[in-house]
C-alpha cells in the first residue's frame, strides 16, 4: 500500500502563487510518472501536469507558462509551482503516482486525498 500526502493548498488572490507538494511512502520499488490533476465543482478530473522518471514534462494548455512540475526522487515527492493564478484555476488538486512494488511486476496507480486551491479576491 502506498500513501500520498498532499500539502500547500489554500486561498490566494488572482495573480498570486502557491506551491503544492505530494510525498509518497509505503511499498515502493520505483516511481515512474508523477502527476497533478484537478477537479472543479461539477466538472471532470483533468490532467494539469505530469513528469516522467527521466524528468520530461507535459502540461495542460491552460497552465503552460504559469505552472511548473518538478520531483525529488530521493524524497519520493512531486511539486507543483503555480504562478499567475486565475480564478479558473480554482479546484481540488490531486496528485497521482504510477509505481512498481517490485523490480518485476505490474504497475500501480495511487491518488492523493486532494487539496483545495481557491483563487479569489
Amino acid at each position: 500500500q502506498v500513501q500520498l500526502v498532499e500539502s500547500g493548498g489554500g486561498l490566494v488572490q488572482p495573480g498570486g502563487s502557491l506551491r503544492l507538494s505530494c510525498a509518497a511512502s509505503g511499498s515502493i520499488f520505483r516511481i515512474n510518472a508523477m502527476g497533478w490533476y484537478r477537479q472543479a465543482p461539477g466538472k471532470q478530473r483533468d490532467l494539469v501536469a505530469v513528469i516522467s522518471s527521466d524528468g520530461s514534462t507535459n502540461y495542460a494548455d491552460s497552465v503552460k507558462g504559469r505552472f511548473t512540475i518538478s520531483r525529488d526522487n530521493a524524497k519520493n515527492t512531486v511539486y507543483l509551482e503555480m504562478n499567475s493564478l486565475k480564478p479558473e484555476d480554482t479546484a481540488v488538486y490531486y496528485c497521482n503516482v504510477n509505481y512498481l512494488r517490485h523490480e518485476i511486476g505490474p504497475r500501480y496507480n495511487s491518488w492523493g486525498q486532494g487539496t483545495q486551491v481557491t483563487v479569489s479576491s
